[in-house]
């Protein structure tokens, strides 16, 4: 059961028919009320879509689960989906679902030709895990679902040549909203997101103090990522909003301040320390250390003599 096959659906008609929903009024943009799907087939399979889907859910009496994450909605939430992400829904013993928000599905074919088409692969929170979801007040619950409410309201109008440029529109501003809400969000969720600094800072602790650096190199982002069990986009973004620096900017601090310490109190030669820190080529620990502090790491030694 676990080696099956995602689902996987190429159009939003074929989502449609899977739900039992009527058939969409257009066949490359839907907005859905999600309280219209009543049920899920027994033992639901994992899901991929070929289009994305963006969702606004409360009071769902289901598990999603999302790569290794589940996740209860039940709280005003919203998650971002790229075409070819996994997810599967579960509901306990077949209980009838219940749940209320917005399902936004854009297939790509929408956007073609269009400077979105480029731009909505910027947008990092359609990478993040759906333990990062994006937590919303009552008044930012309702500034998004009043905008999936009028592109709703836009196809299902007659269409003309004024339609694909007022929706494109509307997906922008709603997209920058999300983008707002996410900073908001690492600002506000100040307790959770400084355990995570915190925890962060005690990962490269060890690893700079333990033989990691001379065995392995200095750690990946993926590394840290992966140790904090949130996905690298996420990671990032939170820390430029609370530090200003990303996660690779961060680990080159730890780096220099690891360097500045062998430097300045041990004898070992600027080779050496460039070794111990992991670089195969003392030139290249030279290099980064002077674009760091503008000055070189023999002049920094001297400095201090």
């Amino acid at each position: 059961m676990a080696n099956m096959q995602p689902r996987r659906f190429k159009t939003i008609s074929e989502f449609h028919q899977f739900r039992e929903l009527p058939k969409p009024e257009h066949p490359l943009i839907s907005v859905i009320n999600v309280e219209s799907i009543t049920k899920l087939p027994g033992n639901e399979t994992s899901i991929m879509f070929d289009f994305y889907s963006i969702a606004l859910k409360r009071n769902f009496n289901a598990r999603m689960r999302y790569g290794q994450q589940e996740y209860d909605f039940d709280e005003g939430i919203m998650f971002f989906m790229s075409p070819g992400q996994v997810f599967r829904i579960e509901v306990e013993n077949n209980a009838p679902l219940k749940q209320s928000g917005w399902l936004l599905l854009i297939h790509p074919d929408f956007l073609w030709n269009t400077a979105l088409a480029k731009t909505i692969k910027q947008y990092e929170y359609f990478d993040y895990a759906v333990n990062e979801a994006l937590f919303l007040s009552e008044k930012e619950e309702t500034t998004i679902a009043g905008i999936m409410q009028n592109i709703q309201q836009e196809y299902h109008s007659n269409i003309d040549k004024f339609s694909q440029v007022i929706i494109i529109a509307q997906l922008e501003l709603l997209l920058s909203y999300s983008e707002r809400f996410y900073h908001r969000q690492f600002i506000t969720r100040k307790i959770s997101n400084h355990k995570i600094l915190g925890r962060l800072e005690d990962i490269l602790a060890e690893y700079f103090n333990s033989d990691n650096l001379i065995n392995e190199g200095l750690p990946t982002v993926q590394y840290i990522a992966n140790a904090l069990n949130v996905s690298p986009n996420y990671l990032s973004g939170l820390l430029k909003v609370l530090t200003g620096q990303s996660t690779q900017q961060h680990i080159h601090s730890k780096l220099i301040e690891k360097a500045k310490e062998k430097l300045t109190a041990t004898g070992l030669s600027v080779s050496e320390i460039a070794y111990e820190l992991g670089f195969e080529h003392p030139q290249s620990f030279s290099k980064l250390f002077k674009s760091k502090t503008n000055i070189t790491p023999l002049a920094y030694r001297q400095s201090f003599n």
